[in-house]
């Protein structure tokens, strides 16, 4: 049976002049989905962008890429209708920046979005336990959120196992953006096969 990694670039570490372009070049280059991170000041220091610019790519690019939004925001709730018209198809938020998660997993869901759960590097895995069962993905960074171009924090790695990868800058700022894909895939696909092997 073959394992294979979805690779999901960052766009935050894309010329935004050309995000439209750059979106583009990714998938060519095999991107298997697109991570778009949104930051609003609050919950992490800077500001990125907001449903506005999602619904231009969605005009923009067509039905077909799968955008993952990591919400960096201090109050997910908010945004998860905008999101959606917007032609998101994934809400990613914060467990630390909600008091009811599951009312807002129900919400992400209502709206026909898949939900991801996302935690800081200093938050205990276990904490996503209780929510295992009612999200898509689990997001376990590996950098202090928002921040583009921080380094990788290697003693995060035994929190989980990992079939779905976001890289920004070693594969925006690449000038073989391919072959970064195909490595992050190939590596991460070798590594799943062999915790399951092991097993």
């Amino acid at each position: 049976m073959a394992y294979v990694a979805k690779i999901g670039p960052s766009i935050l570490n894309s010329d935004l002049a050309c995000l439209g372009h750059e979106c583009t070049r990714m998938l060519d280059c095999g991107a298997d989905y697109l991570h778009l991170d949104v930051m609003d000041g609050h919950f992490v220091p800077n500001i990125t962008f907001g449903h506005p610019v999602v619904e231009c790519l969605r005009k923009n690019l067509g039905a077909d890429p799968f955008f993952d939004m990591h919400m960096m925001v201090s109050r997910p709730e908010q945004w998860v209708q905008p999101m959606a018209a917007a032609g998101a198809n994934q809400y990613t938020f914060h467990l630390e920046a909600t008091t009811n998660p599951g009312n807002l997993i129900k919400q992400i869901r209502e709206s026909g979005m898949k939900v991801g759960l996302a935690i800081k590097p200093g938050t205990l895995v276990e904490e996503l336990a209780p929510w295992a069962g009612q999200v898509d993905m689990a997001l376990v960074m590996t950098v202090e959120p928002g921040f583009g171009g921080q380094k990788f924090m290697e003693d995060m790695m035994p929190k989980a196992g990992a079939n779905m990868i976001v890289s920004g800058s070693a594969v925006m700022k690449s000038e073989d953006p391919r072959s970064v894909i195909a490595l992050l895939r190939n590596v991460c696909a070798e590594a799943i096969q062999k915790r399951c092997l092991d097993r």
